[in-house]
């Protein structure tokens, strides 16, 4: 190979290695966008033309942003080198894929020039101590600080504007399908539509996000799901998970209102001064955009508030607005988050004592972290035994009342059961009638496709025998 002949590379410079400096902004680019690869470790080629023997390729940043917050190795990695003096050009096929930042940029340069490393891409070399070569690399970088914002602005504004149109959808939550590409309609699936309003049914029946969770777990029940799969998002059915089972009972999409911009981004500065993002999630009455009576609701916007007030009332780590409800916890005492302090207004705390550990005792800690008294405490034997005695006295009117209606609400649950395995079994009857089509059409003799297609119709059949027998 013919070496090119450079007046600002010296024999210094050749003396040490060369870098040539990859990155693509998302894991996509890498995927679909080969030929920007292909040009970048080409540079090699135009290292070694330029002389040097030993290049150094650093390709850690394929599919990582150069913007702010955003962790690039491969980037920590050059600055290490380049600042030990072993460097002695850095090769990149353009500035912005340096840095879009003005921070990072200036960094680079001042410890090239430091060392007298040069800075190159696929036309030009730079001496940063020339003052005309240092004039164009600072517009260049900042050309590519702005033209990152300017995309960045025009992208978003045109989101805000089709959000407020009600038109944007990132990912539609299970239940809805997009009709005409700008409006939300129910899934005509009807086990999609019968899964969603059970969730909503039992939530009323328990007033727990994990009572309904564990309830779904323990009947074996699977909940659709849309999920990325090679790239398109499918409709698919798996055991639900609690945060699952939570964002369905949060989302405000099932009463029929669409909302955009509840999630508001912003960059902080951590203990080790390095700026990173950090998301923080708002209330739906808070977001950027809310368009109620936007579709067809699953539930009315009443019974929607409802749930959300038994949500907040339940957690134990957040402030309720009703400071004397509470979610059920462990343990035997009866009146557990239930009592309050009459001097001071506290709500009392409960701490177990006796030799198996189950003896209540109701406390109100009063000013005793600061180092003062408890203010009262008494022991919860006697009080739970005289609730006790009155719950029992009030409600015993009505046990045959409360047995009749018992009896009723599991013949209820039975048939709700019944009738959603139901619906599973004529999918996966469908599934398996789809799978044995395949192996019939195939020719017995292609050993090859016709043991995997033979596999997977036994396999549907086995999980419809499974259906049937639970």
């Amino acid at each position: 190979m013919t070496t090119m002949v450079h007046s600002k590379i010296t024999s210094d410079h050749l003396a040490r290695k060369a870098i040539v400096y990859l990155r693509q902004s998302t894991p996509k680019q890498v995927m679909h966008n080969k030929e920007s690869q292909r040009l970048q470790y080409a540079l090699v080629d135009r290292a070694r033309a330029l002389g040097w023997h030993q290049v150094e390729v650093i390709d850690d940043d394929l599919g990582h942003s150069a913007s702010d917050g955003t962790e690039r190795r491969g980037f920590q990695d050059l600055l290490a080198a380049v600042a030990l003096g072993d460097v002695g050009m850095v090769l990149s096929i353009e500035v912005s894929r340096l840095s879009r930042t003005d921070k990072d940029w200036c960094h680079l340069l001042e410890i090239c020039k430091v060392w007298g490393t040069l800075v190159g891409d696929a036309e030009h070399v730079y001496d940063v101590n020339v003052m005309d070569d240092q004039l164009i690399l600072g517009m260049k970088g900042t050309l590519s600080v702005v033209e990152l914002g300017v995309l960045k602005a025009r992208l978003w504004q045109g989101q805000e504007h089709k959000a407020q149109r009600g038109e944007l959808y990132k990912l539609i939550a299970p239940g809805s399908i997009c009709a005409d590409g700008r409006s939300l309609v129910k899934d005509p699936n009807v086990r999609v539509q019968q899964a969603i309003e059970l969730v909503f049914e039992k939530f009323r029946e328990l007033w727990s996000v994990r009572q309904v969770f564990q309830w779904l777990h323990e009947e074996r029940l699977e909940l659709p799901v849309n999920k990325s799969v090679g790239g398109k998002t499918q409709l698919v059915w798996q055991p639900p998970t609690y945060t699952f089972v939570k964002y369905l009972l949060k989302n405000p999409v099932y009463a029929g209102v669409y909302v955009h911009g509840q999630r508001q981004r912003t960059l902080v500065l951590d203990d080790d001064h390095t700026l990173r993002k950090k998301t923080m999630h708002q209330r739906y009455d808070h977001a950027r955009v809310l368009i109620p009576n936007h579709h067809e609701p699953s539930i009315s916007w009443e019974r929607y508030e409802q749930h959300q007030r038994m949500i907040a009332a339940n957690a134990h780590r957040m402030a309720p607005r009703d400071d004397a409800v509470a979610s059920v916890r462990q343990g035997h005492g009866l009146l557990t988050g239930l009592l309050r302090c009459g001097r001071c207004g506290r709500k009392l705390h409960v701490r177990y004592w006796g030799k198996s550990g189950t003896a209540a005792r109701y406390l109100c800690k009063g000013d005793f972290s600061a180092g003062g008294a408890y203010c009262i405490g008494f022991g919860g034997a006697t009080v739970d035994k005289k609730l006790s005695e009155q719950v029992l006295e009030a409600i015993s009117p009505l046990t045959l009342e409360a047995s009749i209606q018992a009896a009723q609400s599991y013949e209820n649950h039975r048939s709700d059961h019944i009738k959603f395995l139901q619906l599973q079994i004529q999918q996966v009857e469908y599934e398996a009638m789809r799978a044995f089509e395949q192996y019939d059409q195939v020719d017995p003799r292609y050993r090859l496709v016709a043991s995997q297609l033979e596999s997977r119709w036994n396999i549907k059949l086995e999980e419809l025998r499974q259906l049937k027998d639970q």
